[in-house]
């Protein structure tokens, strides 16, 4: 891939304003995934992201990280990302 080129996460993972994004990176060892954690919101009527988290942000944070485990895990076990 080109630098030019925005690359894309392989799954993302959503519950209300809290997404994860799952970003696939070829090492010697095989792919090992990262995950990226943001809060949608929007200000007027621009849609925005934040990567900080308030309290009330804090248990579906937990919730999609939780799936975003599960999902690179299954990945892991069809060995296909």
């Amino acid at each position: 891939m080109s630098e030019t080129e925005t690359k894309k996460p392989v799954h993302e993972v959503r519950l209300g304003a809290i997404k994860a994004a799952i970003w696939a990176n070829d090492t010697q060892n095989g792919v090992r995934h990262n995950v990226t954690l943001q809060r949608l919101y929007k200000d007027e009527d621009e849609w925005k992201s934040s990567d900080s988290f308030g309290r009330d942000d804090l248990l579906m944070v937990a919730k999609v990280a939780n799936m975003a485990h599960t999902w690179i895990c299954q990945e892991g076990k069809n060995g296909s990302t």
